[in-house]
């Protein structure tokens, strides 16, 4: 350990020593140290290489908002991870790191030829160059740049860490635990609420942590924070969760959460998951998540020894490091002043504090000359010099008229430009953000979501207003999640009232043209790239950050984002909030696949589900076929029957009796609300404001271009609530899209959506006695067909356990389907199953559902479509609600395209020679003696040997198929031609009278 430590200063634990690796250099920390604390108590500032320029890089900052220490992390055999922030990574022992990004070392390292020909790399420059000769594109180009690309060295063997997830209510979700986080939820969880703190740094407190002048309620900021979480641990309806990111917040205040678990531990039990992803659906959210500090920009503000001075006073308060030896501290808010207080105080040397305002507080004066510190007011920052670390600054004043410039030797230089307020969660709800001119920072305004902002992310700089701004919010939010909340009185002494100006970039005496005055540090943009990028054309902030790169690193701007807009604006000639805002998306900081995959790797990357009644069929010697991620019986051979003749027998008894089949991957969305009706409107091509409660229809699903997408039985159960099927490959496909609509298009409708395809069983009877056996065990629903007719649905019981009872047929019989929690459904079907034996009742699988329901002419939406197919051409025009003014594709299905009367149509196809069964996906043609390549006109969609016509049916699409009825079309196989006619698509009763025999 070098002289940076300062013995018994800080948070650590100074008696836990941890070793670590370092590009092979072994180092040793403490326990509670981040890498890049550790790093710099060792003396070590260089870091990495940027992205562009290749030129040194050293730690800029304490936390997440971190774009230059980007290391790869080995934590054992196949534990390597590339991009890892060392400014979050908490050493461990054993721990192996790396620098990325250079070539053969990180000293000296072969891409710093970039840095020399800068020019030639300035914004844009991959639009203008490697144009000539184009044939060097594909040898000499295209793989260089390839090769270049990307930060860092992909994992190359499988990860062998475990990821795990979760799903949590709670009434209040606080995020950040800071003082006004913790404020916030000492005042929720003291009325009962069910209250989450979560924060994304190992130990709570946040700024509380490093700033260690004021006092709350007589007791210094460390002891207060002691107390505050040990009353927090101590309630049992409060869940802490460190080290843990909100990396994104989704409509109707879902959050997702990332938790470290084990990267912090040296040993870590067989089997224990690294990270868990919570999804969290909170009723009432505080943001607390604080601000950000501002780089100033100048020549020469990358080099390693640059840092932001709120960082340097982590360092030293929580870490016990001085970063430095030598300290020029350059500002334009008081912040960095206190800073260098914090570190004269510790020991330090801090050689000047260089200030842009002229004018500053003479309580700062004072304490400066109190402590030995220069203070040059009115003065600026023109360049640096160091290659591998800063050496010297030179400064002068910002008027040139006053004086001269000078150079100040440093090892180190802390700059502020005052903190941005975190607002990337509050946007990714869409929430609306005001510009404060004061502040020069957007600050949040209209909140989207059921949330407050507080403290610092507020614009309310300070503790005193963090902790009212704290306690009051979570007050309020519990009172909204209907408890009784109560804000808290805090008084707060010592503290030091901060001001500031912001500044586009330091002034300077020195050739703009050729300054490197860097705004975005991982991807090496400069402050005159921007301004390059505006005189080439480019006024909207999104399209100079695409030209430029600006804010897309892996930090996603955190520090550059303000910056390269003001710059920008500058150029503009225009305000700032009329150049525009970039969008932030989630995730807030880079989240590893493994915490998305969750369980879902390996044998549970794609789980065969199973229903309820599975284990039923495999112990009754059932056949089975997956359909989407379900297993499915597909037929019950007896002794001696092949599928054919099983598949006969079967919808025999279906036709002659009753049959019993498992219907439970039906996909079932549940769509609640006062504009469900509506909703259902605009999804759906039918109309259903008029659809009684208790009655259903069939529901056909289009896309935006008009063509099928899906579709099912819908049920309405009240004036407010649907009960929603869709076929078993499209469950999440549908309720995807309807969530896309309902989040995009429609967000003033007051619907919600549920999935409920795994909590209800459903058991489908068909057949002429289906009603026979299902009528002595219902109660609640009289199944008259007066009463009960076809297409009518009911909430009831049957034996005893509650049911959605459904009159649908899939068959063309008459039939039920028995919706009941999954849990009973096994119970349910072995009693139908076993009263069911007085009529000789029948199971039977998805091959037999296939054959009765193409003999009744019902289509199969992924088998019968093809994507390519709108309603009329699947004879399905009267789904349509004429008088609807609108749908989700009805537009589209006005194009010119969809009203050609060739377009290929479904039909029914009966072979000439009856006991020939079509192959599935043949091809068809009119005219079989064409010469080859012959033009095709459509395709068999399904095809089945009938055994209730004694012989093969089939549908097909076929180039104008309604208007050729009676027509023979021919089928080329590979041995033979087979011909068919155009019939329709109805085989068996066309009359409907078997739906109420």
């Amino acid at each position: 350990m070098t002289n940076h430590r300062i013995a018994g200063k800080g948070r650590v634990d100074h008696g836990r020593p941890v070793h670590f690796t370092f590009n092979g250099t072994r180092y040793e920390g403490f326990q509670g140290d981040t890498l890049a604390s550790a790093l710099l108590a060792n003396g070590v500032h260089l870091v990495g290489r940027s992205f562009k320029y290749h030129r040194p890089r050293g730690i800029l900052a304490a936390g997440s908002e971190e774009p230059n220490a980007l290391v790869g992390v080995t934590h054992g055999p196949g534990r390597f991870e590339p991009n890892t922030r060392a400014t979050v990574l908490e050493i461990s022992q054993g721990l192996s790191t790396n620098s990325q990004n250079h070539w053969p070392s990180l000293k000296r390292d072969i891409g710093a030829v970039n840095d020399a020909a800068y020019m030639l790399f300035s914004a844009g420059f991959y639009y203008k160059t490697f144009m000539w000769p184009k044939s060097f594109w594909n040898k000499v180009y295209e793989p260089f740049i390839r090769g270049a690309a990307g930060l860092g060295v992909s994992p190359t063997q499988p990860d062998p860490d475990t990821y795990a997830s979760r799903h949590v209510h709670c009434d209040v979700l606080v995020v950040g635990a800071g003082p006004a986080g913790i404020a916030a939820a000492l005042s929720a969880g003291r009325s009962g609420a069910k209250v989450i703190l979560l924060d994304e740094q190992a130990e709570f407190g946040g700024s509380l942590l490093s700033e260690t002048d004021a006092n709350i309620d007589g007791r210094s900021g460390w002891d207060w924070l002691t107390m505050a979480m040990t009353e927090l641990a101590a309630l049992d309806n409060v869940t802490l969760l460190p080290r843990t990111t909100a990396i994104g917040y989704y409509h109707q205040n879902f959050v997702g959460l990332c938790q470290r678990l084990t990267d912090h531990l040296a040993d870590v039990a067989q089997g224990t998951p690294r990270e868990r992803m919570w999804k969290v659906r909170a009723a009432q959210l505080v943001l607390a998540q604080g601000a950000i500090e501002r780089p100033l920009v100048f020549h020469g503000n990358d080099r390693p020894g640059v840092m932001l001075a709120g960082a340097a006073r982590t360092y030293l308060n929580r870490y016990g490091v001085k970063v430095g030896q030598s300290a020029l501290v350059v500002t334009t808010h008081d912040s960095a002043w206190l800073a260098a207080f914090d570190l004269a105080k510790a020991g330090g040397k801090v050689v000047a504090i260089v200030d842009l305002r002229p004018d500053i507080s003479s309580h700062l004066r004072a304490k400066a000359d109190s402590l030995g510190i220069e203070v040059l007011a009115g003065w600026t920052v023109t360049g640096t010099s160091g290659r591998l670390r800063i050496k010297s600054a030179r400064v002068r004043p910002a008027d040139p008229t006053v004086g001269g410039a000078r150079t100040i030797a440093c090892d180190v230089l802390m700059m502020s430009g005052g903190w941005t307020p975190s607002v990337h969660l509050f946007s990714h709800t869409k929430g609306k953000l005001n510009w404060h001119e004061e502040e020069q920072a957007f600050l949040p305004g209209e909140h989207a979501e059921a949330s407050r902002t507080v403290g610092a992310g507020n614009g309310s700089f300070g503790l005193a207003k963090a902790l009212a701004e704290g306690t009051e919010a979570g007050a309020d939010a519990a009172s909204d999640a209907g408890y009784n909340g109560r804000s808290a009185q805090y008084m707060v002494t010592d503290e030091t009232e901060l001001t500031g100006i912001r500044v586009r970039e330091l002034p300077t005496d020195q050739n703009p043209g050729k300054a490197k005055a860097f705004v975005d540090f991982q991807n090496d943009v400069t402050a005159k790239d921007i301004r390059l990028a505006v005189r080439e054309g480019f006024k909207s902030i999104e399209h100079v950050k695409r030209y430029t790169t600006n804010g897309m690193a892996t930090d996603q701007g955190k520090t550059s984002n303000i910056n390269g807009l003001a710059i920008a604006a500058d150029a503009v000639g225009a305000p700032v909030p009329a150049v525009g805002l970039t969008t932030f998306r989630p995730p807030y900081t880079p989240t590893t696949f493994g915490a998305f995959a969750g369980y879902n790797r390996g044998r549970l990357f794609e789980v065969t589900r199973k229903t309820p009644i599975d284990d039923w069929a495999e112990a009754k010697g059932a056949a089975f076929e997956p359909v989407s991620l379900w297993r499915r019986a597909w037929y019950f051979p007896q002794a001696g029957e092949d599928m054919h003749a099983a598949v006969a027998r079967e919808c025999a008894a279906v036709r002659a009796s009753v049959g019993i089949f498992d219907a439970s991957t039906l996909g079932k969305i549940e769509i609640v609300g006062p504009d469900a009706a509506e909703f259902m409107n605009r999804m759906y091509t039918n109309p259903w404001t008029k659809l009684a409660p208790g009655r259903c229809r069939y529901g056909l699903l289009l896309g935006e271009d008009g063509f099928i997408r899906d579709d099912g039985v819908i049920g309405r159960m009240a004036p407010d609530r649907f009960h929603v099927t869709t076929t078993t490959g499209g469950a999440a496909r549908v309720l995807n899209m309807m969530e896309d609509y309902l989040q995009t298009e429609w967000p003033d409708l007051k619907v919600w959506l549920t999935s409920t395809t795994e909590q209800w069983a459903v058991i489908a009877l068909q057949g002429p006695n289906a009603r026979r056996l299902l009528e002595p065990l219902v109660e609640g629903i009289d199944l008259s067909d007066d009463a009960f007719p076809h297409m009518a649905v009911a909430e009831g019981h049957i034996c005893g356990v509650p049911t959605r009872l459904f009159r649908v047929s899939f068959t063309g019989e008459r039939g039920y389907e028995v919706n009941v929690p999954a849990r009973y459904g096994r119970a349910i079907w072995e009693k139908l199953f076993a009263d069911g034996q007085a009529y000789g009742i029948t199971p039977y699988g998805t091959e037999t559902m296939h054959v009765l329901r193409a003999e009744k002419g019902y289509i199969i939406v992924g088998q019968d479509t093809d994507g390519t197919l709108t309603p009329d051409d699947a004879a399905l025009g009267w789904a349509i609600g004429k008088a609807k003014p609108d749908f989700v594709g009805k537009r589209s299905l006005t194009r010119p395209d969809m009203l050609k009367k060739d377009r290929k149509q479904l039909v029914g196809l009966l072979t000439d020679d009856p006991m020939m069964v079509l192959e599935e996906g043949a091809q068809i043609v009119f005219d079989p003696n064409q010469p080859i390549p012959m033009k095709m006109v459509g395709h068999v969609t399904s095809a089945y040997w009938s055994a209730s016509l004694n012989r093969s049916i089939a549908f097909g699409v076929v180039e104008g198929g309604h208007s050729r009825m009676g027509e023979t079309i021919y089928i080329p196989m590979p041995d033979r031609t087979l011909s068919a006619k155009i019939t329709g698509m109805v085989f068996v009763d066309p009359e409907n009278s078997r739906l109420n025999a």
